[in-house]
């Protein structure tokens, strides 16, 4: 079974821990990882783009010059699209984005984003987060950064569980962002360098994996493959 190793808030090794082993091996499923980033990124957006029609620009219906005998284009009213303060003709008009994934497929896409960070060593482990005190501190938490090497990589703080101070202590530092390991997602992992964990936080995420497993995950990956 692979091993990655505990850290200690100075950098120094304290251990290594065992990586479950659906997130050892296995393969990466590109095509599901797409589509469920694909259809993220989507639901993100708010669709309330919109134009005025000719019909709901103000102005009068009255035609501006007879039709015919001036020696000039033919011409209807003001509000015309071929005309300056027209309305417009083809324009955007609020609508809804949104993609729907199947569970089973957001799943296989996060064992797939995982797999991919512990591939390609983009996941570290460290014994317990500060700040040690019962207060936030962006400083001691700048510190830890920089004692593991990842002062000036993109870092995803993937906690255990909702911790008031560190949520305070890291929304001041640049390139780093925090979540729970009950709420991650694919594009979370995807678009990091690197996830920061705790012993606790892969446990978290270990029996994420295993639920999803339970709900016939490897069907699902076997038939994707």
């Amino acid at each position: 079974m692979s091993q990655l190793t505990v850290r200690s808030q100075t950098g120094e090794e304290a251990g290594a821990i065992d990586v479950p082993a659906s997130l050892a091996s296995g393969d990466v499923n590109a095509a599901v990882l797409h589509q469920v980033v694909v259809a993220h990124l989507a639901n993100q957006r708010q669709g309330n783009a919109s134009t005025k029609t000719r019909s709901e620009v103000k102005g009068s219906t009255r035609k501006l010059f007879r039709q015919k005998g001036l020696g000039r284009a033919r011409m209807g009213d003001a509000k015309s699209p071929v005309r300056k303060g027209g309305g417009v003709a083809f324009g955007p008009r609020p609508r809804s984005y949104r993609q729907h994934t199947p569970k089973k497929m957001r799943r296989l896409a996060l064992l797939s984003a995982l797999r991919n960070q512990v591939a390609e060593d983009g996941v570290v482990v460290i014994n317990e987060f500060p700040p040690s005190e019962n207060r936030p501190s962006t400083k001691q938490l700048a510190r830890v950064l920089a004692a593991v090497d990842l002062a000036d990589r993109k870092v995803l703080v993937v906690l255990p569980e909702p911790n008031r101070n560190m949520r305070l202590s890291c929304r001041n530092l640049p390139n780093t962002n925090l979540t729970e390991a009950g709420l991650i997602h694919a594009y979370a992992v995807m678009t990091h360098d690197v996830l920061l964990v705790t012993p606790q936080s892969l446990d978290v995420l270990g029996a994420r994996i295993a639920s999803a497993a339970a709900m016939g995950l490897q069907t699902v990956e076997e038939e994707a493959s």
